[in-house]
């Protein structure tokens, strides 16, 4: 029965499951049903034992509140608004059943998770954000649960669960459906960002992609959403061998990203300043400041996530031969990756940092580096990552005269990038896999590998991404 209590038994037999008039979260929207709101009415009447003539009187009738609770009436506006009166509850709680700022509060405790997860630990977070979500959908709090949801995907990111990543932020964004894309921006990242961890390149760029030009052709733009969008098209535009699109993205996100001095203790002073609001009753005020916390905080994650751009300078810097900076660039990278133990990103800047140090003659440090990262990785994980370091380990072999060590990890290197659309990658490993084969006389086999390449690099729709997607409407670099 919609808006019923709770009547499952506890373990002694007893009625169980809280507080009488919380929903079930498919319950939520029938909270203002007429007996619903009936049953509340009674409950609090009875608390504060007054009969139905004092909770009526002077404005109606002890018969008028009689039918009340018995569900036969929705009350008007203006009788929610008296009994509520004599009962001591906001109007809001009497006709919905959702305690006076429960979805203040929700926020308060978001901000609160957001730090976590920005600044601490995805495991800490993680329990917040489900508490969270629990309470969200038990009030049927719409916004509240989507960004319980996305917290949860970002954890799951985090920790390298990229099946309930996806699952999270899907759910997310089906909460959102009916909620413009700047709404939904984090959503359609973290989605992306977990298609492009579990080796989906092209599915991961055209979400992206999509979604950018969605908000710069449709007057939809946000510089929020589109610093998240930008920064997480980098990794995947990179390992497709997008370089100038790579390249463009890290321009328009540091060109974005809000200049704030220390972003931490201003989220810190926001949230401060938000529970003094609340118990002040200035509710509009507190979440103003809660918001801005939320924007703060997320910075501080995206903050992170612009290792990328470091990453992107390094790997320009390599291009370049300048090895010394680069191996900066990508030093700096790691260690902001590692201090959030985003393993997989972590794996993502070691591949290229190896490099940058197996040209610098410190192959020794390369392959240690290589070898860990490759023990680290989950089997099914990070496919592009990995055959990125069996190429690297085949070259050090190779280097070192170990042809044997060279081929296999060249092969393996090979059977890791197949099952992506990494075409470019592809084609590199069969052209060493076949200069390999070659220099060791096996000439059959060295065409093979040599046509294996060739059929990657001319796959139809492997070797471009379609056109990129519209810059801002204005110049966040000027």
């Amino acid at each position: 029965m919609a808006g019923a209590t709770r009547t499952t038994d506890g373990p002694d037999g007893t009625v169980g499951g809280g507080a009488p008039d919380r929903p079930y979260p498919e319950q939520a929207e029938e909270q203002d049903a007429p007996a619903a709101i009936g049953r509340r009415v009674k409950r609090l009447r009875k608390e504060r034992e007054l009969t139905q003539r004092q909770l009526a009187e002077p404005a109606y009738t002890a018969a008028y509140v009689s039918t009340l609770e018995a569900g036969k009436v929705r009350p008007s506006e203006a009788a929610i608004r008296h009994i509520a009166e004599r009962l001591g509850v906001a109007p809001e709680e009497l006709a919905t059943g959702k305690p006076t700022h429960i979805a203040t509060a929700l926020r308060m405790e978001l901000a609160d998770a957001q730090r976590l997860l920005a600044v601490e630990d995805a495991a800490d977070a993680r329990a917040a954000y489900e508490q969270i979500l629990g309470r969200a959908e038990e009030y049927g709090l719409t916004q509240e649960r989507a960004a319980a949801l996305v917290g949860l995907g970002e954890c799951a990111l985090e920790t390298g669960e990229l099946t309930d990543a996806l699952a999270r932020f899907e759910a997310a964004e089906h909460v959102l459906a009916d909620e413009p894309l700047p709404a939904r921006a984090r959503a359609v990242r973290g989605r992306s960002v977990a298609h492009f961890l579990a080796g989906e390149l092209r599915y991961a760029c055209y979400l992206l992609d999509s979604a950018i030009d969605e908000l710069n052709t449709s007057g939809l733009h946000d510089p929020g959403a589109l610093l998240q969008l930008y920064t997480a098209s980098i990794a995947p535009y990179m390992d497709m061998g997008a370089h100038a699109r790579a390249a463009q993205a890290a321009e328009l996100a540091l060109a974005l990203v809000p200049q704030v001095s220390d972003p931490a203790l201003v989220a810190h002073m926001h949230r401060t300043v938000a529970r003094t609001l609340i118990a002040e009753g200035r509710v509009d005020a507190a979440q103003t400041s809660l918001a801005r916390a939320t924007e703060l905080y997320q910075q501080l994650q995206i903050r992170t996530e612009l290792a990328h751009c470091h990453w992107m300078r390094g790997y320009v810097c390599a291009q370049n031969d300048d090895l010394v900076r680069a191996e900066t660039e990508l030093r700096t990278a790691h260690s902001m990756l590692v201090s959030k133990r985003a393993a997989l990103y972590v794996s993502q800047v070691e591949v290229e940092l190896a490099d940058v140090l197996r040209r610098r003659g410190k192959s020794a440090e390369a392959a240690e580096l290589l070898e860990s990262l490759l023990a680290g990785l989950k089997a099914g994980r990070g496919a592009v990552h990995a055959g990125g370091a069996h190429r690297l380990l085949g070259l050090i072999a190779e280097e070192a005269g170990d042809v044997e060590a060279a081929e296999l990890h060249y092969a393996t290197a090979l059977s890791l990038l197949e099952q992506t659309g990494a075409a470019g990658d592809l084609a590199d490993i069969c052209r060493l896999l076949g200069d390999l084969l070659r220099s060791e006389g096996r000439t059959e086999a060295a065409l093979n590998a040599y046509r294996t390449g060739l059929g990657h690099r001319a796959e139809p729709g492997t070797t471009t991404l379609g056109p990129a997607p519209a810059r801002p409407p204005f110049a966040p670099w000027a």
